[in-house]
């Protein structure tokens, strides 16, 4: 039962993520520029939710000597994820998949690598806590 509650959110959300790359291009607006920001924006956003996933999940799975060691198979995790994602996307009519849509992944996902290993064990006890009680400490 632990390995489910703790690795189906992770497996739920890469099918999410699945899911999204396998629908047609769409646009939010005429201007290229602001379709663009907004896309890449949501491939930090879902990025940074699998690293968060990935670290919680191997928290509760193995018994690591650091916390660097977790954050670095979950980053490894997140951007192998990326890459068979962005290879999924060439055989999706209207997509492309594309290395820079990876190296933006990354970005998502070291922004939550820095947050939970720099910002969090500095923050006030109750956002420790409230980590703690997430599985990520």
């Amino acid at each position: 039962m632990k390995f489910i509650r703790y690795w189906f959110p992770a497996i739920v959300w890469m099918a999410v993520i699945f899911f999204l790359s396998s629908r047609s291009s769409v646009q939010v607006a005429q201007e290229p520029l602001i379709n663009f920001l907004f896309f890449k924006t949501l491939h930090v956003i879902e990025y940074s939710i699998l690293f968060f996933l990935y670290v919680r999940a191997l928290r509760s799975s193995f018994r690591f000597g650091t916390s660097v060691t977790v954050f670095v198979m979950a980053f490894v995790l997140t951007i192998l994820y990326a890459g068979t994602d962005e290879i999924h996307q060439l055989y999706v009519p209207t997509r492309e998949g594309k290395f820079r849509d990876v190296i933006i992944d990354a970005i998502g996902a070291g922004g939550v690598w820095i947050f939970l290993g720099h910002v969090v064990p500095r923050a006030p006890k109750k956002l420790r806590i409230l980590a703690k009680n997430l599985g990520m400490y």
